[in-house]
C-alpha cells in the first residue's frame, strides 16, 4: 500500500534484508556449504576432503554486504547503470566500472590451511588467471612475495593495476619463461574458451613442487562471456555425473590425470557475491581442489 516509489523500495529492501539475516542467525542452509557426503565419493576420494566452515574472515565478508545492501542510493545508481548498459557490456566489466560485485572464496586462514605450508613459508611467485577486481588476489598476496595476475576485462584489469599487480596478456602468461610457486584458476575453468587447454599451460608454468589452486561451480555448466552474451566454450571438462560428489569425483579420477595432476586434497566451500537492492549477497557451491603436477 506504499505509493512513493523511494518508501516502497526502501520497506522491500529491508524485509528481504531481515529474512537472510534470519537465515543466517539460525544457520539455514550453512552447513549445506561446507559439507561432503563422503560416503557418496570412493575412499580415495574422500581420503582428499579437508572440512573447513564458517569463520571469521567469511563472516567480515558478509557483514560488509550487508552494510553495502543498505546503501539504498549507491544501489539503485548501479541497478540504473546495469539495465542501461548490460545489453552491450558484460556483467564482469560493469561490476568493475562501479566498483560493486567483490567476490569471496576463501578466507586468509583458509587458504593456509589449502596450501598446509609451515606457518613460516614464504613463497616467490603467484600467479592468480581472471583475477577479477582482486579481492581474493588480495588475500593470497601476502604469502608471496611476487604477485601476478591476469584478467579479460579492461575496467577489471584497471582495478589489478591500481592494486599494484603485474598484469599479464591473457595469451601472454602461458609464454613467459617464468615459473611459479603456486598458480590459481577460480571460477575460471567454467567461463572460458579452452579450459583444458589452460589446465596444460598451468603445469607447464609451475614449479616442480609447485600448486596449482582450482575452483570450480558445481554443477558444471559452462559459458563464456562475449560482450553481454553467453556463448558455449570450444572446450569441456570431463566431468560427469550429477551429483556434487559425483562431478567432484569425476574431476580427480579423470579431469587432473588427463591434464597431467594429481589433486592433493580438496574442500567444499560458498561462492559469494556483494548482492544489491534484492538480496544482500548472492552464493553458489564451489569445489576447491589444489593440485600437482604428476
Amino acid at each position: 500500500m506504499i505509493r512513493n516509489p523511494m518508501l516502497r523500495i526502501a520497506y522491500e529492501h529491508e524485509v528481504n534484508t531481515l529474512f537472510h539475516r534470519s537465515k543466517l542467525c539460525n544457520n539455514f542452509n550453512i552447513e549445506q556449504w561446507y559439507s561432503c557426503k563422503l560416503e557418496d565419493c570412493p575412499p580415495d576420494v574422500s581420503a582428499k576432503f579437508i572440512q573447513l566452515d564458517l569463520d571469521g574472515g567469511t563472516s567480515s565478508f558478509l557483514d560488509q554486504s550487508y552494510q553495502k545492501s543498505d546503501w539504498l542510493i549507491t544501489q539503485l545508481w548501479h541497478s540504473v547503470v546495469k539495465s542501461l548498459t548490460s545489453w552491450f557490456v558484460s556483467t564482469t566489466s560493469i561490476n568493475g566500472w562501479l566498483g560493486r560485485g567483490a567476490m569471496f572464496i576463501f578466507s586468509h586462514a583458509q587458504f593456509e590451511q589449502l596450501i598446509s605450508k609451515p606457518k613460516s613459508w614464504q613463497g616467490d611467485k603467484l600467479l592468480d588467471l581472471g583475477a577479477g577486481d582482486g579481492r581474493v588476489t588480495d588475500i593470497m598476496a601476502s604469502f608471496f612475495t611476487s604477485i601476478s595476475a591476469t584478467e579479460a576485462s579492461g575496467p577489471m584489469r584497471t582495478r589489478l593495476l591500481s592494486k599494484g599487480y603485474s598484469v599479464l596478456g591473457i595469451d601472454e602468461w602461458n609464454q613467459e619463461d617464468d615459473k611459479y610457486d603456486v598458480i590459481s584458476c577460480l571460477n575460471l575453468l567454467d567461463r572460458c574458451d579452452c579450459p583444458n587447454t589452460i589446465l596444460k599451460d598451468i603445469r607447464r608454468c609451475l614449479k616442480p613442487e609447485g600448486l596449482a589452486i582450482a575452483a570450480l561451480v558445481l554443477p558444471y555448466k559452462p559459458f563464456v562471456e562475449s560482450g553481454a552474451a553467453k556463448i558455449h566454450p570450444k572446450e569441456r571438462l570431463s566431468i560427469s555425473g550429477r551429483t556434487w560428489e559425483n562431478q567432484v569425483t569425476s574431476f580427480i579420477q579423470v579431469v587432473a590425470p588427463e591434464n597431467g595432476f594429481e589433486v592433493v586434497r580438496f574442500t567444499r566451500l560458498p561462492y559469494l557475491c556483494e548482492g544489491d537492492l534484492s538480496v544482500p549477497f548472492y552464493h553458489l557451491i564451489d569445489a576447491v581442489f589444489v593440485l600437482k603436477p604428476k
